[in-house]
This record gives structure tokens, sequence and C-alpha cells, in this order.
């Protein structure tokens, strides 16, 4: 095999490597759930963890409080931990807030997030709103 030949393929195993390490396996959820880590994508509101729903489209409706992103540290590097920050949440029309809460800055640049039960289910209704989008 040719010089070029080995690097293309140690380049290609890297790559595949990079990507299958992660921090979490409960990251974003949807159609097109991407691996990201839990660390990076949880919030709490009202003593529960939320975690994001992706490509999953709600109606949002009034600002019920503000949930927190807790600290995070999803690499070795000491220096790379996120600050812990805070948003508004907003109820979600249909669904629970115990459920599912819409989190940002207004309403109109809220992303739907679900809650993280213990057994590590998702509740019907979240599934209803997966499976339509």
């Amino acid at each position: 095999m040719s010089w070029v030949g080995r690097h293309a393929i140690a380049a290609g195993l890297a790559a595949v490597a990079f990507t299958a390490v992660g921090c979490g396996s409960e990251g974003s959820e949807g159609a097109d759930a991407n691996g990201e880590s839990l660390c990076a994508s949880d919030v709490l509101y009202e003593g529960r963890t939320y975690i994001r729903l992706s490509d999953v489209e709600v109606k949002v409706g009034q600002k019920l409080g503000t949930a927190t992103s807790p600290p995070c540290r999803d690499t070795n590097d000491q220096a790379a931990e996120v600050p812990e920050s805070s948003e508004n949440a907003y109820a979600v029309s249909g669904i629970s807030p115990d459920v599912v809460i819409a989190i940002g800055s207004s309403p109109e640049q809220a992303e739907p997030f679900r809650v993280l039960r213990s057994d590590k289910r998702i509740p019907p209704e979240v599934q209803e709103l997966i499976d339509g989008s």
C-alpha cells in the first residue's frame, strides 16, 4: 500500500475515533438527535432536569420562570468549564410543564426541552411530538 493510502486510512480512523468520543448518551433528542453531551444540553427547572428536543415543533406559551444550566466540564481540559447560566422557561401549549418546557430569551427563540426521568424512558407526550415532526 502506498504512503498516501496508509495516511488516508489513518486519517479516516482518527476521524471516526474522534467522532465516537463523547461525554454522555442523553443529549438532544428528536428526528436528528446528534449525541450532544448531557452536560452541555441539560437545564434545571423546579427541581427537574430537562434535555433538549431537536427538530420538534411546539407552540410556546406564557413565561413560567427561570431555568438554569449548571456549570459543566465536557472535556478533561480544566479551563474548558462552562459557567452556570439562566434562561427564561416557557409553557408549551397542550403539555404539562412537568413534561416539556421551552427555554430561551424570548418565546420566539425558545427551544423545547423534555424532562429527564429517572427510568430514562421518554414520556408518551414527548414521543408524540417526536413522531409528529
